[in-house]
């Protein structure tokens, strides 16, 4: 006979069925918030930083509205996201995603299939609605929601940015200061974030065995190809790996010289992280950073700027040389074009070409001869 499997999240398996509580709406609220964990760790498998993020949005709607959730109507939450919005002046997508949570935990709550509405119907006489709609909640109707000063550097920005970051190498050992070879590792890491097109966190992970060779460029060596492990997931799912295919070949050099003089001397034994700290350490996210931050201030760059603009600026320089979209989307890994198409901006040049080429198109019809018969 086979064994019937209870769901995750089912209501058997955090209330017990006909026992009164003493505070009745708190431990059916609590049973509720478990189920909810439950059903999205083990039957979404999402990631444990992402499910509780998701429960501290729950508590806090709840708190605010000061109802319990089979109480919740849509003006609760028009009422919260009038504070978010007006009092604590969120993001757009922030407030999107907080309203995308409290979908997703009303529809947990209303389906059949755990069994919750029916449970609060017995104890309370009344059961969760979704208060959720198209109605009364952002869509994303924007291409890009992003802060409006966010943008890729120029070519000439990231050329004074690199030559910036070698002078601050050549400035230390000029001046006999400490410091030379982690600066030589800032100055390579920034051209490695470039010419992979690498978010923050997939570059500060990378290990020194991520490289190996491209059979079809062969003159890149070891460097033709690089395994991103730490990519960016989708919905709380875990990290995404994928493979770049090296496009810049200034680039190897550069590393190579860091990994052939300076990274052994920065080396842990027993570890391949690329990069490291001068505690031995692999480098984070926030010390890649704030040295961007630093040479960026120093050079007065727009202060917007962070190191995702280097990932941006990889994207859109090569739509401006004309590689094809598709590998472009494959390079940097999104799912879906139009989330690439989101990091285009093509220069100024760029589009001054562009035009020059369609005017001249449009100058030569004019002058085309008709044909008459």
């Amino acid at each position: 006979m086979v064994q019937k499997i209870v769901p995750f999240g089912v209501v058997a398996l955090h209330l017990d069925a006909g026992v009164a509580f003493m505070q009745e709406e708190d431990a059916v609220f609590k049973a509720m918030m478990e189920g909810w964990e439950m059903q999205q760790r083990g039957g979404r498998t999402l990631q444990k930083a992402t499910v509780q993020h998701a429960v501290m949005v729950v508590r806090r709607f709840q708190k605010f509205a000061d109802l319990w959730p089979w109480q919740w109507g849509a003006a609760d939450l028009d009422d919260w996201m009038t504070h978010l919005v007006a009092v604590r002046r969120l993001a757009p997508t922030t407030i999107r995603s907080y309203q995308t949570v409290i979908r997703s935990f009303c529809s947990f709550l209303c389906s059949e299939h755990y069994g919750w509405a029916a449970e609060c119907e017995k104890r309370f006489r009344t059961h969760p609605t979704q208060i959720c709609h198209d109605w009364n909640t952002r869509r994303h109707i924007d291409a890009m929601e992003g802060g409006p000063r966010r943008r890729p550097l120029t070519r000439e920005e990231l050329q004074i940015l690199f030559d910036f970051a070698d002078s601050e190498v050549e400035r230390r050992l000029s001046a006999g200061r400490k410091g030379a070879v982690t600066a030589f590792r800032d100055a390579t890491l920034l051209k490695v974030a470039y010419a992979w097109g690498l978010r923050a966190q997939e570059a500060v992970k990378l290990d020194i065995t991520d490289f190996y060779r491209n059979p079809h460029a062969p003159q890149f060596g070891r460097f033709g190809m690089l395994q991103v492990r730490f990519g960016k997931g989708s919905r709380g799912g875990g990290p995404r790996r994928r493979s770049v295919v090296t496009v810049r070949p200034w680039v190897v050099p550069a590393l190579e010289q860091y990994i052939d003089s300076v990274w052994p001397l920065m080396r842990t034994p027993g570890s391949n992280a690329l990069w490291l700290s001068e505690r031995g350490t692999q480098l984070r996210t926030r010390e890649l950073q704030e040295c961007f931050a630093r040479y960026r201030d120093a050079l007065g760059f727009d202060r917007a700027l962070t190191p995702h603009a280097l990932r941006h600026s990889y994207v859109t320089h090569l739509v401006e040389e004309g590689v094809d979209p598709t590998f472009v989307q494959q390079q940097v890994g999104h799912t879906h074009q139009s989330t690439t198409a989101i990091y285009t901006a093509v220069s100024g040049d760029f589009a001054n070409t562009m035009m020059r080429q369609a005017l001249e198109r449009t100058l030569t019809k004019i002058a085309e001869p008709k044909d008459t018969n």
